[in-house]
């Protein structure tokens, strides 16, 4: 194969035959053309010059020339494509074949001599390329062919990333369905298919777009029909109300191919967002169902009212009470006993769904477990009272009766909220707080006492936040100094959840049964850190208040 008049053309040609079919720039395929024949003009004339060769755009004339350039004398690396200002002063005379560069620019006169970073180029004859150099050339062509098709399938799909796409089945390998979407190939892996649904070969299939990456094989669209976010996107092609803004979706949860519930918001009065979603006869719905394998959806109005919103989401159980715990992230709720069934669902479904779609802890109770429950903290109150406090039974079932929980609260209340219990003048009100601290810092003492047995040192007795018996707590649990306490992670200290096999668990914290929470658990341990130097205080200002700015941003739709 030899560059000449005859087949000049036919680079030309064969660059729009190969970008029309790929879809891509003809300008990119003619570059792949220039490289390979560079390359094989190394092959011929040296690999270490620096052979470019340049295609003309309208002609097809392929140029092929020698670059050598100018640089300091000391910094010649490559005698065959460098040299210096003194040795470039022989090519000084312009001849037809040879020109000059300077930043880019043809120099026609050189009054002041060849200068570091000039450019000489020379016209070397085309080669004539051999069987192995023409084999090379293509390969080189198709693979910049492949990389361009590879980044243009990335542009065009990245974008479409958390949309509906179509597409056709080409073949499955392995479990995963390769789905042909138009320009390009998608990948449903086995797990993210609706229970066992298969796919046969040319059969049509809707799915989800969850993600598309650049990979060095090209890019990877992944699919999906158990996301929840698909059936949220099915609701949107399906009611207008939807798509227009009207209503919300606000939560989503799915037992993929068994059973989904869809939280709802309407922003226009007038309009019931569940019948919207439901349609004329269940239509609008039941096209969704039909495209989900049968799975049975439940439309749930939103609320912002936790508990509200959690009752609607444990449909169609019926609901007797709902006790939210103060952080919010655990809820209680009770149930008659011929509705706890119905509640927990077959193999706790309904209240898995209901937790996914509210992001709420729920523990289910009947009527009779929750009076037990509350009749046994009765009787331990009571009984705290009893013994702590040298009183009677009635008096102490008198104080848990008021809402007085623990010591603390009758020590350091204040003064009227005793008084207005029925039969409690000042007297008996002073004696009981009396009582409550003086049993508060028995124990306080007997709690630091014992700390100090276990190893507890003075930089973590004297910390601010940690009373005695967390020092005690943490002291059993071998936190004895502030170094120890400062490595501590905040889960650590006030406990969490943690999900192993599919189920959450729950981690206790050494600081937990005193009521401290992840935020404070995270604050005390970066005061620490602070106060050891391992923490730049100001950096932590700052990066404190470029996560308020952040969040601001956010809440304001920037």
């Amino acid at each position: 194969m030899a560059i000449t008049s005859a087949n000049q053309l036919e680079l030309l040609q064969t660059a729009e035959a190969v970008a029309r079919e790929k879809m891509i720039d003809p300008g990119l395929v003619i570059e792949a053309m220039e490289d390979s024949l560079a390359r094989a003009a190394k092959s011929r004339y040296g690999a270490e010059m620096d052979i470019r060769v340049v295609i003309d755009r309208k002609t097809g004339n392929a140029r092929f020339t020698r670059v050598r350039t100018v640089v300091e004398d000391d910094a010649v690396e490559n005698y065959q494509a460098q040299f210096t200002a003194a040795e470039a002063r022989a090519y000084f005379e312009p001849r037809k074949d040879t020109r000059w560069l300077r930043d880019g620019a043809v120099v026609e006169d050189f009054a002041g001599g060849p200068q570091p970073g000039d450019v000489f180029e020379e016209l070397v004859p085309p080669v004539e390329l051999g069987r192995i150099a023409a084999q090379s050339a293509k390969q080189v062509i198709l693979q910049r062919v492949r990389e361009a098709e590879r980044d243009r399938q990335y542009e065009e799909f990245k974008d479409r990333a958390g949309t509906i796409i179509n597409g056709i089945v080409k073949r499955e390998e392995y479990g995963n369905i390769i789905v042909d979407v138009g320009r390009g190939e998608a990948v449903l892996r086995r797990n993210e298919k609706i229970g066992r649904e298969s796919y046969r070969p040319n059969d049509r299939i809707r799915a989800y777009v969850k993600d598309v990456r650049r990979e060095v094989r090209g890019p990877q669209i992944f699919l999906s029909r158990t996301d929840p976010q698909f059936m949220a996107e099915l609701f949107k092609m399906e009611v207008p109300e939807i798509y227009d803004g009207v209503i919300e979706i606000k939560a989503v949860a799915r037992d993929p191919g068994s059973r989904a519930k869809i939280a709802v918001i309407s922003y226009d009065s007038s309009i019931d967002p569940v019948g919207a979603c439901v349609g004329m006869r269940g239509s609008r719905v039941q096209a969704v169902v039909g495209e989900l394998q049968g799975e049975k959806i439940d439309i749930i109005p939103w609320s912002e009212d936790q508990a509200t919103f959690l009752v609607n989401a444990l449909q169609p159980a019926q609901v007797a009470k709902v006790v939210v715990d103060e952080d919010a992230t655990r809820i209680e709720v009770v149930v008659p006993e011929e509705q706890l069934s119905l509640a927990i669902g077959r193999r706790g479904q309904n209240v898995r769904l209901a937790s996914q779609l509210t992001g709420l802890d729920i523990d289910i109770l009947t009527e009779e477990e929750e009076s037990k429950r509350r009749q046994a903290e009765f009787n331990t109150r009571t009984q705290l009272f009893m013994d702590t406090l040298d009183l009677d039974e009635f008096f102490a079932q008198l104080l848990v009766a008021e809402g007085f929980t623990d010591l603390e609260e009758v020590a350091y209340v204040e003064l009227d909220e005793l008084l207005s219990i029925e039969g409690v003048d000042e007297g008996t009100a002073e004696e009981l707080q009396a009582r409550a601290r003086d049993h508060l810092e028995a124990a306080s003492k007997a709690a630091l006492e014992n700390a100090r047995a276990l190893g507890a040192e003075d930089s973590l007795i004297g910390f601010d936040g940690l009373t005695a018996q967390m020092i005690e707590a943490l002291a059993k649990d071998s936190v004895k100094t502030l170094e120890d306490f400062a490595t501590c992670a905040d889960w650590e200290l006030a406990g969490g959840w943690t999900t192993q096999n599919g189920q959450r668990v729950k981690d206790d914290g050494i600081l937990e049964p005193f009521g401290i929470s992840l935020e404070q658990a995270q604050d005390m341990v970066m005061t620490a850190r602070v106060m050891l130097g391992w923490v730049d205080p100001d950096e932590l200002h700052r990066t404190s208040g470029d996560d308020e700015a952040a969040a601001a941003t956010e809440e304001a739709g920037v």
